[in-house]
């Protein structure tokens, strides 16, 4: 899968407009529903069918929980039901699959296999930038926190990025410690090109130089801009969470993108995105 469609399953913003659905015998209306989905450990509740129509919890034992019947509706009213961008066959599909009684799919908040993706605003030598932080869930003792686990600020990945030499090869001779290593001042005179003298296995880090500028003064944080979240937990599928701010009841948090995918493409894109490798 080429990059331009990574990224298009990891970027897509869509708006939209509301719906009804049905929760048992019950009509639903989006009113009641909605004005209750302002957090995203809702939308794990919802997504679960571990809450109800009014917004109260349900626990094992309770006569719906976790109720395939209801988690249809559900799942129907979890998606920005206006977006032009979800094939709506692969919807019903994916809303097959995870309700599936024989082997039904549910979100765990603890399951390492979602992350955030956090747009912010910064002040990098007193100039305006973005930066993008990808942030998950590590486990702290007893507990979890969230963590800063890859940037991307085109100031620092574009310029950490390895050379690649087209023209001739660049490299210390096998002799050069008989020079006391003389052939070091050429090495750092071409500065684009210093990369090409280490070792095969250097990764750039850009975590490193993104913490080296905050502790330098040249970068300082201003704002958050938005918060959007790509959960690849459900085998097969890719789905991202989307905050929709807007005054009709279709709003919240809102599956935004869906997308079926390989296991070599899940990985793929969770080394990316989170190791920036």
């Amino acid at each position: 899968m080429t990059r331009s469609i990574l990224l298009l399953f990891l970027t897509c913003i869509i708006t939209g407009g509301f719906s009804q659905g049905t929760i048992g015998d019950v009509t639903l209306d989006d009113s009641r529903f909605y004005a209750q989905t302002k957090q995203v450990n809702q939308f794990f509740r919802r997504f679960n069918n571990e809450e109800d129509v009014e917004g109260k919890r349900l626990y094992k034992g309770d006569s719906t929980y976790r109720s395939d019947k209801n988690r249809r509706s559900y799942l129907n009213m979890i998606f920005d039901n206006s977006s032009t961008t979800i094939d709506q066959v692969l919807k019903t599909q994916f809303m097959a699959e995870v309700t599936y009684k024989k082997n039904p799919q549910f979100l765990d908040f603890h399951n390492p296999e979602w992350f955030a993706e956090v747009n912010t605003s910064f002040s990098w030598k007193g100039q305006p930038v973005d930066i993008i932080l990808f942030m998950h869930l590590e486990k702290e003792n007893l507990g979890h926190k969230w963590v800063i686990s890859n940037i991307y600020f085109s100031r620092i990945n574009d310029n950490i990025q390895k050379p690649e030499d087209t023209t001739h090869r660049r490299f210390l001779h096998p002799l050069s410690h008989e020079l006391e290593f003389m052939n070091l001042s050429k090495v750092f005179r071409e500065t684009d090109w210093v990369s090409a003298y280490f070792p095969k296995d250097y990764t750039p880090d850009p975590l490193t130089v993104f913490n080296y500028e905050l502790k330098n003064g040249n970068l300082k944080f201003e704002t958050i801009r938005s918060t959007k979240f790509h959960f690849f937990q459900i085998p097969s599928w890719y789905f991202e969470v989307s905050f929709f701010n807007r005054s009709d009841f279709n709003s919240g948090w809102l599956i935004s993108n869906l997308a079926r995918i390989t296991a070599e493409e899940k990985s793929h894109l969770m080394k990316q995105y989170l190791n920036g490798k």
